[in-house]
């Protein structure tokens, strides 16, 4: 937890701001005096972006190794030949 002094807290705020949609920092207390009067939180949890696996999962009919190669020769003849189909 990051503390501040309100006067630096007046001047920084974009700063402290980013700090916290970043996730570098969870909370934020402001302080008047030496005495904490606020404390400044994100509005909600930052964002994280991770795999989302098995998404697709039941929106193709299965198919099998063998059934999924099998164009591999007419694709690669489209691209080595160089004319458009």
């Amino acid at each position: 937890m990051l503390r501040v002094a309100m006067r630096d807290a007046k001047r920084q705020l974009h700063r402290l701001v980013c700090l916290l949609e970043s996730g570098a920092e969870t909370e934020i207390l402001i302080s008047r005096r030496g005495r904490p009067a606020a404390r400044l939180v994100p509005v909600g949890a930052p964002t994280t972006t991770g795999k989302r696996l098995g998404l697709l999962a039941g929106k193709y009919p299965p198919m099998s190794l063998d059934a999924f190669n099998a164009d591999d020769e007419a694709i690669a003849t489209l691209f080595l030949s160089g004319d458009p189909a």
